[in-house]
């Protein structure tokens, strides 16, 4: 008698490497965890832009050479929208675009489908997998307390009727959260006649009609957002899909011993343990010349040790922003973007760097004391996974929310003070302030928290662990769900 097929799970992703990446990697877990036995499909849609093409396929070469039954499916070209207000729309509308070319690709497999696991950004195509009879899941790759708001975000869209920085209390109440200060509302949502607003309302009604969510974050980390979406209270009245926290999930590697450091890294041996603040704000973050000089008067004045990555502006060259709206930062010329003789200055107690680093090593590094981050959730996992306590400067999407957070509710970040009308600009005063906290006697509780954890995150993802759990039932869950497509 024929074996019969392994079921497959049909990934969505966006992207961008932090979406793409972690849902990956989780679904990797998925088929490494000793459960049933599963392969992945992934469905790769041509990027907008050639950096993102060129990124995309080197992670393709990579997991093809992994040995682990994964397979790619590339979908049809589409025509991106020309018309688009903004980042988030830009996404959204681009994705569903393929939703045509998903269902042939589905319907058209041979072998069980588990589920289709849907990037946020791609959760309107439940109907997609609804029409199929495959049952869906979301993968979020952003935090519990994201999850929480966009859940929550059709609710308040009824009761508030005026923009979130006008409400009465000048607070925006979430179930699980502390009162959220409008300064902290993620950048999608800040203006309700936006686009980019009208499209998060349709991804959290989405949310509710998957069969599950997978997310990218544990129980111990997030415990007041998590209940409150599994108990009901996101969404009144109506019970939210089973979430499963399966993180932290990372792709941490190790470092190749074989060959000479990264001279960062070689920088970093040479300083002692816990003395340096490390400054990177992701690989879109980049700054204009009357910001750089704000933080070189911040570094030169606290006296502390640093490795800052600054990047330079887009290049002219390019014209405008990229279809989706980002803009890819430059390799910085420090000579024209520094002030004269800061360099000279701080010889030998920082180094700037100005292009890409290995982050995941330099966390992991003994001398690193404290990490100064855009707050993006990817970033933000991999610090907590060293215990290392953040100073949160948030740029863009959600990490205004994800900066309220981490120092409101988790305790594991000092504040930063961001001017949002300004572009987030960042006064020296504040920046001093904020890493003289950080990496001094003032910062000794949030260092402490970071430190807890560190134990919380690598506990989760141990046998036995609240996510090792979490992803054991997702498996059972997935193997019971697995169902043949109808032939179209």
């Amino acid at each position: 008698m024929a074996a019969s097929p392994t079921p497959t799970l049909v990934l969505v992703p966006e992207w961008g490497t932090g979406h793409l990446m972690s849902m990956l990697e989780s679904c990797k877990r998925i088929l490494l965890c000793g459960g049933c036995a599963l392969s992945i499909t992934l469905l790769v849609m041509r990027p907008p832009t050639a950096q993102a093409t060129s990124e995309v396929e080197a992670h393709v070469r990579r997991e093809a050479a992994s040995g682990l039954d994964i397979r790619f499916h590339r979908l049809p070209a589409v025509e991106p929208p020309a018309d688009a207000a903004g980042v988030e729309e830009f996404i959204a509308r681009y994705i569903q675009l393929h939703a045509p070319h998903v269902r042939d690709a589905v319907a058209g497999m041979s072998c069980p489908v588990a589920a289709l696991v849907l990037d946020l950004f791609a959760a309107p195509m439940v109907d997609v997998a609804r029409d199929l009879g495959v049952p869906s899941y979301v993968f979020m790759s952003s935090t519990g307390a994201m999850l929480a708001l966009m859940l929550h975000l059709p609710v308040l869209h009824q009761v508030v009727a005026v923009e979130f920085s006008q409400v009465d209390g000048e607070v925006v109440h979430v179930p699980g959260l502390p009162p959220i200060p409008p300064e902290s509302v993620p950048c999608p949502v800040v203006d309700k006649k936006s686009p980019n607003y009208t499209w998060f309302l349709r991804l959290g009604h989405s949310f509710m009609d998957a069969t599950g969510i997978i997310a990218n974050t544990a129980d111990e980390l997030e415990p007041g957002a998590l209940a409150a979406v599994a108990d009901g209270r996101a969404v009144p009245g109506r019970p939210a899909p089973p979430v499963y926290p399966v993180g932290p999930v990372l792709s941490l590697g190790s470092r190749d011993r074989t060959k000479p450091p990264h001279e960062c890294v070689a920088w970093l041996d040479a300083q002692p343990p816990g003395s340096v603040v490390f400054l990177c704000l992701g690989s879109m973050g980049w700054f204009e010349a009357a910001q750089v000089v704000e933080i070189t008067a911040a570094l030169e004045r606290c006296g502390h040790r640093f490795l800052w990555v600054l990047r330079g502006p887009p290049s002219s060259e390019s014209g405008a922003s990229a279809p989706d709206g980002s803009e890819h930062p430059t390799d910085a010329k420090l000579e024209e973007l520094l002030p004269e003789g800061f360099l000279q200055r701080t010889e030998g107690k920082g180094l700037v760097w100005p292009t890409w680093v290995p982050q995941k090593d330099i966390l992991a590094h003994p001398a690193v004391g404290g990490f100064v981050t855009h707050a993006g959730w990817n970033s933000v996992l991999e610090s907590l996974w060293h215990g290392l306590p953040m100073a949160p400067w948030p740029l863009y999407a959600e990490q205004h929310l994800n900066a309220f957070e981490h120092v409101a509710d988790m305790g594991v970040a000092v504040p930063l003070k961001v001017d949002r009308k300004r572009d987030n600009f960042m006064e020296a005063a504040d920046l001093e302030r904020a890493v003289k906290c950080l990496m001094g006697e003032e910062g000794r509780k949030v260092r402490e928290r970071a430190a807890e954890m560190r134990d919380v995150c690598r506990n989760a993802v141990n046998k036995g662990g609240s996510s090792d759990a979490a992803l054991q039932r997702l498996s059972e869950a997935l193997h019971h769900g697995a169902v043949l497509p109808p032939t179209m």
